[in-house]
């Protein structure tokens, strides 16, 4: 065989061996070389003594290593190119646009609602950080919104859910989501109250913590008696740091964590929620919300705008919003549509402006990552069993769509699957494959930034937490195991692994 063959055959050899692992693997964007260093870099802490190589680089080299402040969460990624930082520029102005009642003489800002939780993306999450629940019965619940649906009442809606065209059914008048707000003339669909219950938790050491257990109240329904069977759940606003580096992490390594009938009995499971794509109209994995509901960040800006603002755009198509048919006085309203400018309020090229922004997002470098006490608090974690939902890292797809947050090793904390997380954090509220017990492992990297950036901000689906402690304490299901085990350390032990928490 010459040499030209012979390095021809060489190459089909290689070829035909990665295929091969990208076929076992599901990483097709990776050579066996890659896949190798990517194996290596990934694998769990085996040591607690010193900081891990890049720990301190959250979000690979998109990590923003600016002055901590309230604008810690408002950076661009940092590896952004200077035509990125424009288009980031240019999204912030749309993220923080607010946007007017139709008709109006501002024609590019007008159609908010007719019915709607906030009049800007900024609006519900302040400084692009977390949001709270009302403090008080005066206060508004901008920051969060409540969710309605109602069991399916026949065989085309149960169809629907099963092939993934409805992820809910709506509450037949209210809609899938309840607006607290609505344009001039128009009611709104009610007010959001919570009490609260005291629950406390003896800890090891003589120290009891008091969680507050909420109870939500819809005063003042506006369209009047709700289906006696709704099903409401409350969220707050979540951190909008590093979404772009969450949707580039590959598909197959997110299923490669997920174990729906705890095969190997660790008492984990772990499951994905598939969602129908609004534009391909494909099965996707979904990978947003406190569910794990949309599959993109697309998806999720566009749904936002639509049932937070009733905003349409290309993927969410409705300018009414979550007005139903029900609603005809809201159904009458004029929209923000107008001929000149595109089919709908938020035209596609807009919101791409609105994605690209969110995309890049940075996450803040981590502090103090080599601090003793933070290191004995990471040892904690590992040993309490928390890494078993909250996976350290990952590194992005060589593909993904953005280029500054292509191949980074991040440690995002979280295996973006849904888990059982007990009674105590039920909603009772199934959505797609999601039941009513099942939340999205949430990602942590920033969290101990969270109060610096809104000093109101909570915790939780539901901001029940009002500290991080009080988060942990909530778990159960499949993380009671976990949460035990903290409540049974030592008051020091619990100290080092807030610290650690609180660095990340």
């Amino acid at each position: 065989m010459s040499p030209s063959r012979r390095l021809i055959a060489g190459i089909a050899v290689v070829t035909l061996a990665g295929a091969a692992v990208a076929a076992s693997t599901g990483r097709d964007d990776l050579s066996l070389e890659d896949l190798a260093r990517v194996r290596a870099v990934t694998a769990p802490a085996q040591t607690f003594d010193k900081a891990e190589t890049f720990e301190a680089m959250p979000g690979g080299a998109a990590t923003v290593k600016k002055i901590v402040n309230r604008d810690i969460f408002s950076h661009p990624s940092a590896n952004l190119s200077f035509e990125g930082r424009q288009t980031f520029a240019v999204g912030n102005g749309l993220f923080r646009k607010d946007w007017v009642t139709s008709p109006s003489s501002t024609q590019a800002s007008d159609g908010l609602g007719p019915l709607f939780n906030a009049r800007s993306c900024q609006g519900c999450h302040l400084k692009d950080g977390r949001g709270h629940p009302p403090a008080s019965a005066a206060d508004d619940a901008v920051t969060m919104l409540v969710r309605l649906s109602v069991p399916p009442s026949g065989d085309a809606e149960r169809q629907a859910l099963a092939d993934r065209r409805a992820l809910v059914i709506g509450e037949p008048v209210y809609g899938a989501q309840l607006q607290d707000f609505a344009v001039p003339g128009l009611a709104s669909e009610g007010r959001v109250t919570i009490t609260y219950e005291d629950v406390p938790v003896a800890l090891n050491g003589g120290e009891t913590a008091t969680l507050r257990k909420p109870t939500l109240d819809i005063a003042d329904p506006g369209y009047g008696p709700m289906h006696p069977d709704t099903m409401t759940s409350m969220r707050i606003a979540q951190p909008m740091i590093g979404l772009g580096l969450l949707e580039a992490i590959a598909e197959s390594d997110i299923l490669a964590g997920a174990d729906p009938d705890d095969a190997d009995g660790d008492g984990i499971s772990g499951r994905p929620n598939y969602v129908r794509d609004p534009e391909t109209g494909e099965i996707a994995l979904g990978r947003f919300g406190w569910k794990a509901i949309t599959p993109s960040i697309r998806v999720q800006s566009a749904s936002a705008f639509s049932g937070d603002m009733g905003l349409s755009s290309p993927p969410a198509p409705d300018p009414h919003g979550d007005c139903t048919q029900a609603q005809a006085d809201c159904r009458a309203q004029p929209t923000g549509v107008q001929t000149a400018l595109g089919a709908d309020e938020v035209p596609g090229d807009l919101l791409d402006l609105v994605v690209f922004y969110a995309a890049n997002l940075a996450v803040p470098a981590r502090r103090d990552s080599d601090d003793p006490a933070v290191l004995a608090g990471k040892a904690a974690f590992y040993a309490a069993g928390c890494a078993a939902c909250h996976t350290p890292k990952f590194v992005t797809r060589r593909d993904a769509e953005h280029e500054a947050l292509r191949f980074q090793l991040i440690w995002p904390y979280s295996d973006m699957l849904l888990h059982d997380m007990g009674e105590g954090l039920a909603d009772n509220r199934p959505e797609g494959d999601a039941h009513g017990r099942e939340w999205r492992t949430q990602p942590l990297w920033g969290i101990g930034l969270t109060k610096t950036v809104n000093e109101e901000a909570t915790f939780l689906h539901d901001g029940r937490a009002r500290t991080i402690l009080e988060a942990v304490l909530w778990h159960g299901g499949e993380a009671q195991a976990a949460r035990d085990r903290v409540v049974e350390m030592t008051p020091g032990e619990r100290a080092n692994l807030i610290r650690f928490l609180e660095s990340l």
